[in-house]
């Protein structure tokens, strides 16, 4: 567990020290503010949705940014044969990476709760629906991340590790909007696996442990593959 937490904490040094988490964090606070004021001016409502709305969209944007140095980095620079022969197992290197990335999207994350103070000044706010919506946008993000963080693990390159990641959360973001359009006898298979459509209960204010249990599996899923290709390019 400290071998862990002490590559976690190498991790969140580099994002502090990476000027691309910087564009990152700039993008979203940007693009979030001017979304929230654009809609709250315009419905002229106090309605928590209009803080959700737009998130699951930026963060497919913002993830990648994030993601796309994890572990193409250390391939890169060829500190991927230290790391694989140092004390720490393979495990704990990739839950490591993850754990970092997570830490720096609670922080992303936490960084919106101006938005319900700006509300609650205005009206009374859906308790239920504001924490709920912060827990199914948290476990939107923590899914996303796993991806990006199984993509920065198939390439040198970051920008590819980037696009990579782009691309399949994009298709795992719309796959029920194509089952709906095109495949209409797979649509409701195909929802299953969309990320985005398993958000409904949690923003409407209720505990969904089907969903809860989808995102926690989905997450893991993408990890433990990290850790067979990292595994893979060892054995090589």
């Amino acid at each position: 567990m400290r071998r862990l937490w002490a590559i976690c904490r190498k991790e969140l040094q580099m994002y502090f020290f990476s000027p691309v988490s910087y564009v990152a964090f700039a993008i979203y606070f940007v693009i979030e503010g001017y979304m929230f004021s654009n809609q709250f001016t315009t419905m002229q409502i106090v309605d928590v949705r209009i803080i959700f709305s737009n998130m699951s969209m930026i963060f497919l944007f913002i993830v990648p940014l994030l993601t796309m140095r994890l572990i193409s980095d250390e391939l890169r620079h060829g500190t991927d044969e230290l790391l694989m022969t140092s004390p720490a197992n393979l495990a704990e290197i990739v839950f490591g990476k993850y754990l970092s990335s997570i830490i720096v999207l609670f922080a992303l994350i936490g960084g919106s709760l101006m938005y319900p103070a700006i509300l609650g000044r205005f009206g009374d706010l859906d308790m239920p629906v504001l924490w709920m919506s912060y827990v199914s946008v948290f476990l939107l993000g923590a899914s996303m991340m796993a991806v990006g963080l199984f993509a920065s693990s198939l390439t040198i390159h970051q920008m590819v590790a980037g696009i990579v990641s782009f691309a399949s959360l994009l298709l795992l973001s719309m796959i029920g909007m194509l089952g709906n359009s095109m495949l209409t006898d797979w649509k409701d298979t195909l929802g299953l696996f969309s990320l985005i459509e398993r958000l409904g209960k949690f923003q409407v204010g209720v505990l969904s442990i089907p969903d809860l249990l989808f995102y926690v599996s989905f997450s893991l899923l993408f990890v433990v593959l990290t850790i067979l290709v990292l595994e893979r390019k060892r054995l090589r």
